[in-house]
């Protein structure tokens, strides 16, 4: 139905600051003869990201530029009808998100973003979901580092223990690096709206079906010492267990019983009090008009790290996953995980949904694994990331601990 589409992918939100990423990223990386383009509200910006992307490859001086806003439906219509695949970096996307995912979803499009915004995620699940089921659209979230690095590295993970058993995978993440003003906005959006996120959660789960014959849970850890990972390990309230519980309720190959826990690996104590009283101050605050007002005002859009401090951020995720008599550790790194790897996994995204053949029959909102699965962890394997096994062992049994 999409093949006589006029563009392959169409970038939504190039003028950002990690859209331009993703926009350098596909003029270095994109394959010969993809057909894609640019897109967003401002066409003297859009023609500026150009202007860059030329100085990367003059092949792209004609690359087509788009015009569209999210407060204009018609031009988003025409981008959807367009693409085969919308990729886009407007956030907060519990305030510009819908309206793009409305028009991917009733044009049959696949759509991509970068959102960690639970809310975000099941409003759109309630609201469009069936619809893109009824067109063959794919709306896949959580696209960047939020939540492929997570979302891969278990199923990854898995892969690695026998699928007829219970699995239990937890996940410990570490990092180092900067945030740009469209992630501080996002968070302190998402800070501001928890009542709204915890009424989106329960009229998405009076609606979603569950797995048949299967358990599939991701369960809140606790505060303790990891003598595996010589640290502590701090639960993470992020959207990553989610992510993760969906593709296992979507997948055989999680086991008949699973569970997954998501922590922040941190080695001293006192910086998890430290961190704990800041996150509280800031939750209450945000939540304050005036006081979120000013917070927002700190970082203007457009802003990020640098290329040299980018250059120095890195991230490391380690998964202990345990099935039968079967005990694997396993890892996930790469560089800057907020804003070049995070570019990075949303153009691949892209580029497998537009390109690769053999990927999942599927429909409606799903997760990374869902969508992609191996085609897509064989994409940023070969980009450079890392997943690699640290090392498999013999589970101690009740009897063996007994002994």
């Amino acid at each position: 139905m999409r093949e006589d589409r006029a563009y392959d992918v169409v970038l939504f939100g190039a003028t950002g600051f990690t859209g331009g990423l993703t926009a350098e990223y596909l003029a270095r990386h994109a394959p010969d003869g993809l057909r894609w383009a640019l897109a967003g509200r401002n066409p003297a910006k859009l023609a500026a990201v150009r202007d860059r992307l030329v100085d990367i490859d003059p092949t792209l001086a004609e690359l087509p530029l788009l015009t569209a806003d999210v407060t204009d439906a018609e031009s988003l219509r025409r981008v959807a009808e367009a693409a085969r695949v919308v990729a886009t970096t407007v956030g907060p996307y519990v305030h510009h998100g819908e309206p793009l995912v409305a028009a991917c979803a009733r044009a049959g499009t696949d759509y991509l973003d970068l959102t960690g915004e639970p809310e975000f995620v099941d409003t759109m699940y309630v609201r469009h979901h069936a619809e893109a089921v009824r067109t063959g659209a794919r709306l896949v979230h959580a696209c960047g580092f939020d939540s492929i690095p997570h979302d891969l590295g278990v199923w990854f993970t898995i892969k690695h223990l026998p699928a007829d058993v219970p699995i239990t995978v937890d996940g410990y993440v570490r990092a180092g690096g900067k945030f740009s003003a469209g992630t501080y906005h996002s968070a302190l959006t998402a800070f501001s709206r928890t009542a709204q996120a915890s009424r989106a959660g329960r009229e998405r789960r009076a609606v979603e079906p569950r797995p048949q014959g299967r358990r599939v849970r991701a369960v809140p850890g606790k505060v303790g010492r990891s003598g595996e990972l010589g640290g502590w390990a701090v639960p993470l309230p992020t959207i990553d267990p989610q992510v993760v519980r969906r593709s296992a309720a979507a997948r055989p190959e999680y086991g008949p019983d699973f569970r997954y826990r998501h922590f922040a690996a941190v080695k001293r104590l006192p910086t998890i009090v430290v961190g704990a009283a800041g996150l509280g101050g800031l939750m209450g605050l945000v939540k304050v008009p005036p006081a979120r007002r000013w917070l927002l005002g700190r970082l203007a859009s457009g802003q990020g790290p640098t290329p040299q401090q980018r250059a120095k951020s890195w991230f490391r995720v380690t998964f202990v996953g345990t099935g039968g008599d079967r005990r694997v550790f396993t890892e996930v790194s790469g560089g800057d995980p907020g804003y070049d790897e995070t570019a990075k996994m949303l153009a691949e995204s892209a580029l497998c949904l537009a390109l690769d053949d053999g990927l999942p029959a599927t429909s409606g909102q799903v997760t990374p694994v869902t969508a992609m699965g191996d085609a897509l962890l064989g994409r940023l394997q070969r980009a450079g990331l890392t997943f690699r096994v640290l090392k498999e062992q013999r589970a101690r049994s009740a009897v063996d601990a007994a002994a």
